[in-house]
C-alpha cells in the first residue's frame, strides 16, 4: 500500500453524556469519553482478564448535533474515524500534556433501546406518510360511482 493511512473504528459506551458548545464561527463541537474492553484468558491460570480503554471522541456539525440530540452515558456506539494527538499547557501545572483523541467521520449508535425507539417511530411515520402521499394521488377529474 502506497501512502499513510489513519483509520479506526471503535464499538463501545460513552463514559459520561456528550458535552456540546458552539464556537465563534458557529460551529458545534461535541467530546465525549468512550470506554472500549476486551477480555482474555491467562494461558497459565485460565484466569479471565479483562481491560478498558479510555478515547477522547470529537464530533463536528452535524455529528455533534445528533449526539447531544441522542447519546446519554452508557449507550453503545460505533465510531469511525482518524486519531489525532496534540500538545497543550495545563493550566495548573505549566507542564506540557499529549492528549490524544479520535475525531468522528461515521457515527451509528448501537445500544440505547429508548434511543432506537424514538429514531425507529418517527421513521416509520414519515415512512407511512410518504406512502399514503404515493398511494393516495387526488384525481379532479376521476368520475365517481356514487
Amino acid at each position: 500500500m502506497g501512502g499513510a493511512f489513519n483509520k479506526v473504528i471503535l464499538i463501545g459506551h460513552l463514559g459520561k453524556d456528550p458535552e456540546v458548545r458552539t464556537l465563534e464561527n458557529g460551529v458545534l463541537l461535541c467530546r465525549f469519553s468512550m470506554a472500549t474492553s476486551e477480555t482474555f484468558k491467562n494461558r497459565q491460570t485460565n484466569e479471565k482478564s479483562s481491560h478498558t480503554e479510555w478515547h477522547n471522541i470529537l464530533l463536528w456539525r452535524g455529528l455533534a448535533e445528533v449526539a447531544d440530540k441522542y447519546l446519554h452515558k452508557g449507550d453503545k456506539v460505533l465510531i469511525e474515524g482518524r486519531i489525532r494527538s496534540r500538545s497543550f499547557k495545563d493550566k495548573d501545572s505549566g507542564q506540557i500534556k499529549l492528549m490524544t483523541e479520535i475525531i468522528g467521520d461515521n457515527l451509528q449508535m448501537m445500544g440505547s433501546k429508548k434511543n432506537i425507539d424514538v429514531i425507529e417511530k418517527k421513521t416509520l411515520e414519515e415512512q407511512n406518510i410518504k406512502s399514503f402521499v404515493q398511494e393516495s394521488p387526488i384525481e379532479l377529474d376521476e368520475d365517481f360511482p356514487f
